[in-house]
Order: structure tokens, then sequence, then C-alpha cells
């Protein structure tokens, strides 16, 4: 069963998780260690993402990564030591040819969800094209995102919500969205730490990570979810990127577990 296949299954959920940004080979390869080992024992699918450039930073000062080919150079070590498929994110189309050399899914971010040109490059690389639903739309204008990768010959689509702004410094998550992009037949993911940033606070981006485990269960829950994207970090308050927002990395299972029965909960009550 290829990728896409196994992501589409309905009776169990996919995680997408790593660190947000590529920091070190080191801390990168511990955290996929770590999930490989994790994810192995409850059998759920994982999908290995970290960015090797965050070109959206609040400030101009943050940290944005190592680049475009020492990112790669790490991923690919992730990819051939841990036998793990490879979520990164692309900004520009002059990057998407060589990251389809190694990652397994290309997503397009938030803030580029509208970007023709970006997606339709994406799409015809015949990678999994993951599109992340724009703070600022809503859910049914991902049906235009997703005809765009389908448009370019290219049917291999995940739909992920991250959640909508709510005034100047606040997200907020419509669960009413699962619904509606599930219609559109194609896997949906719930972003779970990203969708509790509080965006731009000063030089940084803060957030409520307390509220993940809460939000995690209750958006597989709706039954209308096939994985979660979680960011996840051995320290977050000392990482580059999203400190705010990340799980620490040893909390994972037990959440893991809590989503498990979760999902075990929703099959019996489908059945």
């Amino acid at each position: 069963m290829d990728l896409y296949e196994k992501l589409k299954n309905k009776n169990t959920f996919f995680l997408i998780a790593g660190p947000c940004l590529i920091e070190s080979e080191g801390i990168t390869c511990r955290v996929a260690e770590f999930l490989k080992e994790e994810t192995s024992k409850r059998d759920i699918t994982l999908i290995f993402k970290s960015s090797y450039k965050k070109a959206n930073r609040t400030s101009v000062s943050s940290p944005s990564g190592p680049g475009l080919r020492k990112g790669l150079n790490i991923l690919q070590k992730i990819k051939n030591e841990f036998e793990l498929p490879i979520l990164t994110d692309v900004h520009e189309t002059l990057e998407v040819e060589e990251v389809s050399e190694v990652a397994d899914i290309i997503q397009i971010p938030a803030f580029l969800s509208r970007q023709t040109e970006l997606i339709i490059a994406t799409a015809k690389t015949q990678r999994i094209v993951n599109i992340k639903k724009g703070q600022f739309m809503a859910p049914e204008d991902m049906k235009s995102a997703a005809d765009k990768v389908l448009f370019a010959g290219n049917d291999k689509i995940l739909l992920t919500e991250r959640g909508s702004s709510f005034g100047y410094f606040n997200l907020v998550v419509d669960f009413r969205s699962f619904k509606i992009m599930n219609e559109f037949g194609f896997p949906v993911v719930y972003d779970v730490t990203h969708s509790l940033q509080k965006p731009s606070i000063g030089k940084t981006t803060g957030g409520t990570p307390e509220f993940a485990p809460m939000m995690a269960k209750a958006a597989l829950a709706t039954g209308m979810v096939n994985g979660l994207f979680i960011e996840t970090h051995p320290q977050p308050e000392k990482a580059l990127s999203d400190a705010a927002t990340q799980l620490r990395l040893h909390i994972l299972p037990q959440l893991l577990d809590q989503c498990l029965a979760v999902k075990q909960a929703v099959n019996i009550n489908i059945k």
C-alpha cells in the first residue's frame, strides 16, 4: 500500500510531527528516533516534519533555518536512517523541484495557500500536496485550492485546518470546517500546535500549548479528521522557532494513547 492510501485509512489516524525548524542534525535525529519508536509501538503512520527555512518570521532577526541545501541533506538522512516519509514546506516555485527529490509530502504554507503558481508547480511533482488553510480563508475556499492541484494532474491532496484569525492576536478553530473539507473527498488534517498560536505578540509568536491534548482529542472525536499535525521539541523553551507552541517531546506518548482511545470510541459508534 502506498503512502497516500495509508493516509486515507479512516480506521485510524496518522501523525505529522517533528520540530518546527531544523536547528541541528543532532536535535533533528533525536526527535525522529523518539517519534519512530513511539509511533511504531502504537501502529501509527508517522510522517516526519521539519522546515529547512521559515520564510514568514515575525521579526527580521528571528532564526530562519539552515537553508535549502543543508536542510534537505538533514531530512534525507532522517529519511534513510529511520525509514520515514518526509514532509516539508516550500515558499517559492524555484524550490519545488529540489524539495521533491527528498520530500514525500510537500506543504503549501497557510500564508501561501492562494498562490496558484506555487500550488501548481508543487502538484506537478506528483508528490502528495498538503495545503494548509489560510487563517483568512473559509473552509469552503479549500475546494478551489484543491482544484488547482487536480488541474495539474495530481489527486494526492491533504487539507489542513490550522485555525482562523479572531481579532489581531488570536486564532480559533471552527470544528464545522472538518466536515466541510472532508466532503471534498481528501484526507483532512488538524494542525494542533499552530492553531494554538497567538500571532505576532511583540517580536515572537505566543501560544497556549496547554490546550493541545483537549483540542487534538476533540478534533478526532468529530470523526472527520484523518491526521494530526503536532510540532514537538525536547526543550520547547529553547527552540529557535515557535518556542511558545511546540509540545514537549516526552508528553507525546501519553497524548497518542489518549487519541487512540478517542479514535477507537468513534469507530465503535460509527459501526
